[in-house]
């Protein structure tokens, strides 16, 4: 299993461990990648997805899914997650037909 968040890109990136003596050996710092399931309102069901907690905890201060995909740059976003967006924007979209034809 990868450890890469699905939705932000954070992976593991390597470094050093210093000593008090300045001594340099590799080390690697793993993101803290948890799979979740996350609630959709516009879907209407959950989406099972490998994220950050970092993202989580952004994505919990959004107001949910919906509003932090909503609010992220495509630029930003994977392949995968940008399908998922669109899918999102068209449930929104069509809510809000429905909501103005009544």
């Amino acid at each position: 299993m990868a450890r890469r968040c699905d939705l932000t890109g954070k992976g593991v990136m390597r470094g050093n461990n210093v000593s008090h003596a300045h001594n340099k050996t590799r080390r690697e710092f793993r993101p803290n990648v948890q799979r979740t399931s996350l609630l959709s309102d516009a879907l209407g069901r959950m989406v099972r997805l490998k994220v950050s907690v970092s993202a989580i905890r952004t994505i919990e201060h959004n107001g949910g899914l919906d509003a932090y995909l909503m609010k992220t740059p495509n630029a930003r976003l994977p392949q995968e997650i940008r399908r998922l967006k669109r899918r999102i924007a068209r449930k929104i979209e069509a809510a809000a037909a429905e909501g103005q034809a009544s």
